[in-house]
């Protein structure tokens, strides 16, 4: 990414903490897919694998990397990238350095005559948020992927008069959809306001605060890039770019309730109410389109809920970093799938993370 778009580096540990192995061969382990029995290789082989790491007890057990992927390479994470904010939030707040009953406007005035006048910085973290702003990632015309032309992904979107900057971009939208905390409605630009919202309430670059009380904390292996616009500001919706073993280390300290190598990195309590299942927020998720997809869910702090003890992150085109607390389990899959969002992918690969995590 960095060598075609802005990025900006984080880096990696003086120290790193090397994750120990186990390893075991996983290859024929069955399950049922959407298809009838499978297994584990055929899926691999089939979705577009670049990386695919499986933890158990904080140990790898798994480590396979397809499509000329190495270890040491960073991969695109797109929206995993969404749940580093919700967690960098956490910490802030228990810093006493922002109070997410806030409105985003008394960090970020420029938005004042937007559709943010009354978006809080809670509403942006569950996606509740009013703005109207289509995230139909197969319709080039909407407003995601106009937001992304503003770093540079969508060249052929942008003219004389398109925003030079994602504030710019924030600032030019002005209808609303819904009231606030209304539904759930999954919008990227909500996680870049968050993202500016931090640095303006720490007055410290958003790279800085993500790499001070996360990136150093991982005691991560390599370094991580994430892209940006004209101002260096990062485009923290879909953006950042890091190793699969670095997000294994992000996955274990969601497991274990924000620890990671005997260091509280985000405080347990932010942890317990992501995963708490209120019925107000299994509510706004039912009545959303991805209610019917995913029974049961619920989003909140830039992550998807599966359970009272089920955490992931999720990227269009294959990406995720899936957290099971009760079965001690994380698995971190990379891909390049040919369409972000293919339902018969994503079905099979998720039935396959949900029965490996069941049965290790």
């Amino acid at each position: 990414m960095s060598s075609i778009f802005k990025t900006v580096k984080l880096s990696k540990s003086d120290d790193p903490f090397i994750i120990p192995k186990n390893i075991l061969n996983l290859d024929s382990f069955e399950f049922d897919g959407l298809e009838g029995k499978t297994n584990l290789r055929e899926m691999l082989d089939s979705s577009y694998t670049d990386a695919f790491v499986i933890l158990k007890d904080s140990n790898i057990i798994f480590e396979e990397y397809q499509n000329e992927m190495k270890d040491n390479d960073l991969h695109l994470m797109n929206s995993v990238s969404k749940s580093f904010v919700g967690m960098l939030i956490g910490i802030l707040e228990n810093k006493a350095k922002l109070n997410t009953k806030d409105k985003v406007v008394q960090y970020i005035p420029e938005l004042q005559n937007s559709a943010f006048q009354r978006t809080t910085i809670q509403h942006a973290l569950d996606m509740t948020a009013a703005v109207r702003f289509t995230e139909d990632y197969n319709d080039s015309s909407s407003e995601f992927w106009h937001e992304a032309a503003v770093v540079g992904w969508r060249p052929d979107l942008k003219s004389e008069v398109s925003p030079t900057n994602l504030l710019e971009f924030m600032a030019s939208l002005k209808e609303t959809s819904q009231k606030e905390f209304e539904i759930f409605d999954y919008r990227t630009v909500l996680t870049n306001i968050l993202a500016l919202a931090a640095e303006r309430s720490c007055q410290v670059k958003f790279q800085d605060l993500l790499q001070t009380f996360i990136w150093d904390k991982l005691k991560t292996e390599h370094d991580a890039q994430i892209v940006s616009d004209g101002n260096d500001f990062l485009y923290m919706g879909a953006g950042m770019n890091a190793s699969a073993r670095d997000l294994a280390k992000f996955g274990l300290m969601l497991m274990n309730n924000g620890t990671f190598n005997d260091t509280q990195i985000v405080p347990e309590s932010w942890i317990k109410s992501t995963l708490e299942e209120s019925a107000e927020y299994k509510n706004i998720f039912s009545k959303s389109e991805y209610g019917l997809r995913l029974p049961g869910f619920h989003y909140k702090n830039q992550t998807w809920v599966g359970g009272p003890e089920t955490m992931i992150c999720i990227g269009i085109y294959g990406q995720a970093i899936y957290v099971d607390q009760k079965n001690k389990v994380v698995i971190v899959k990379l891909s390049s799938h040919p369409e972000p969002d293919d339902p018969l992918i994503l079905g099979n690969t998720f039935l396959g993370i949900t029965a490996l995590s069941e049965n290790l």
